[in-house]
């Protein structure tokens, strides 16, 4: 499987007879209704369920979230947040050809729904009156309301490194299709509960990693460009898996009922399906590595060594955080570092480590040293500092809003005198004012610092505070899980 990660999709068809090892941790996922019936099927996923707020991807606090969600938490499912109707269909009327766009049955309900935008379980009958018309019936967080899938997701994300996985439900009825093409800016494992579906993946035609909450990216291609470009198909039955990297465009649908008997069951053409969703949150990419490991070395080397004489004390700590920014900037151009980083799983005694070998903790190690030779060998102060003061000149302050998270590597009041990560933009404007008038000192301080921390850096001190850091994240989701599946507890999923 590690083979294929981020770079082509990998199908794990339904062992027959003998167990199959790549298989384990998924293999609880095959849960589904005693009965193929659609309206069994429904009444299954939507009884009882309650809407679950996003947690904001840098919260690791609980309490402070609970304090901001108190009056959404065990309303009925929300809208967009927990439910989706969809099908795609024709981006021209029904001529054959055209790219697909994605209509909502939502607009159609809206005087059987409670609110503007909450649904209950008095809406299962409109959910059935729009799969009859060919909807998708799309249900997110599904890790937060099965205890089964709630346990595969969390095996995903110890495998991989990351502090959580995401999973949603998708019914489709037969002869039609969901979603219209599109990429993810995260991995998926598509798992198959009942019926069958066929999926279309196309070859990533870019090295370019998509990022969570970016800018759609053209140069991924779009359903026009990729017309002439052959992909790769995947008829998926029940038990079966396949793995579809981020950035790959891909699109699905169900074969036409050709029985003639009228009843939707897995046998004549519907679909019920599982996406587990690996997000890479960026501290957890190989960019954020690379800032937990230059935090970790000036932690670990406050008093300045004689190679750095400081007339203002606070210089190294201003170089230092213009060289976050520095790292941050090859971060966007090099798809390296926005890799997941999965230090934690192999570089320390661990099930996946004793069952892959120790080859995959080389191959992280190797990585780490590309990282800093990288930064080493291209980090430049002019360059940095001319991007500082462009994006303080023109208030650019997502330049810094993607680097919030290091406070997070600081113990809980620790920064009142130091620099505020809550506040970055104030901050650099501050670095950029003094190293503005002091741009020769500036730059001597600066690449002397860049050129200690590339040479005496350790992977272990890195890797070491990466793991408490993906710790600090995993906490709050782990609460938020069990909070979420006890508040569910009275359904049937």
């Amino acid at each position: 499987m590690f083979n294929f990660w981020e770079k082509s999709p990998f199908l794990l068809k339904k062992p027959l007879g003998s167990a199959n090892n790549e298989r384990d941790i998924l293999s609880s996922v095959l849960w589904s209704p005693s009965s193929g019936r659609i309206h069994d099927v429904l009444s299954s996923i939507l009884r009882s369920l309650v809407s679950c707020p996003p947690l904001p991807s840098d919260e690791v606090d609980i309490l402070n979230f609970l304090k901001e969600a108190k009056d959404g938490l065990g309303q009925p499912i929300t809208y967009g947040q927990d439910i989706r109707v969809i099908k795609a269909v024709e981006g021209n009327g029904t001529d054959q050809g055209y790219p697909k766009s994605e209509v909502h049955f939502q607009q159609q309900w809206a005087s059987c729904r409670s609110g503007p935008d909450l649904i209950n379980i008095g809406d299962v009958q409109k959910c059935e009156e729009a799969y009859e018309k060919g909807y998708t019936i799309a249900l997110r967080g599904m890790e937060f309301r099965s205890d089964n899938i709630a346990s595969v997701a969390n095996g995903l994300a110890v495998l991989f490194g990351q502090p959580s996985v995401g999973a949603n439900a998708y019914l489709t009825p037969p002869g039609s299709q969901g979603l219209a093409r599109h990429y993810d800016d995260h991995c998926v494992f598509v798992c198959q509960l009942l019926g069958q579906k066929q999926w279309s993946v196309y070859p990533r035609s870019t090295l370019h990693l998509p990022r969570l909450y970016e800018p759609r990216d053209n140069s991924l291609g779009s359903e026009v460009e990729v017309s002439d470009i052959k992909s790769e198909m995947f008829l998926l039955g029940e038990g079966d898996i396949l793995y579809i990297p981020r950035g790959c465009l891909h699109e699905a649908c169900t074969k036409a009922d050709d029985g003639g008997s009228g009843k939707h069951d897995a046998s004549t053409g519907f679909s019920l399906h599982l996406t587990l969703g690996i997000e890479v949150e960026s501290p957890f990419e190989w960019e954020g590595l690379a800032h937990v490991a230059l935090h970790s070395w000036n932690q670990n080397n406050k008093q300045p060594q004689d190679t750095v004489v400081s007339l203002f004390p606070r210089t190294i700590d201003m170089s230092v955080h213009l060289l976050h920014v520095a790292i941050q900037q090859i971060g966007s151009v090099d798809p390296s570092f926005a890799k997941a980083c999965m230090v934690v799983t192999f570089s320390s005694p661990s099930e996946a480590r004793a069952k892959y070998g120790d080859a995959l903790s080389q191959s992280q190690r190797d990585t780490f040293r590309y990282v800093i030779s990288k930064i080493d060998r291209e980090v430049r102060f002019l360059e940095t500092f001319k991007n500082v003061e462009v994006a303080v000149r023109e208030k650019k302050e997502d330049m810094f809003q993607r680097m919030r998270w290091i406070r997070h590597l600081y113990p809980e009041n620790s920064m009142k005198e130091g620099f505020d990560w809550d506040n970055p933009f104030s901050e650099f404007h501050k670095i950029y004012l003094f190293f503005d008038e002091h741009r020769e000192y500036a730059e001597n301080v600066f690449m002397q610092i860049k050129s200690r921390f590339c040479r005496e850096v350790m992977f272990e001190d890195a890797c070491k505070s990466f793991g408490i850091l993906l710790e600090k994240y995993k906490r709050v989701r782990t609460q938020y899980m069990n909070g979420m599946l006890n508040l569910h507890s009275n359904g049937n999923i």
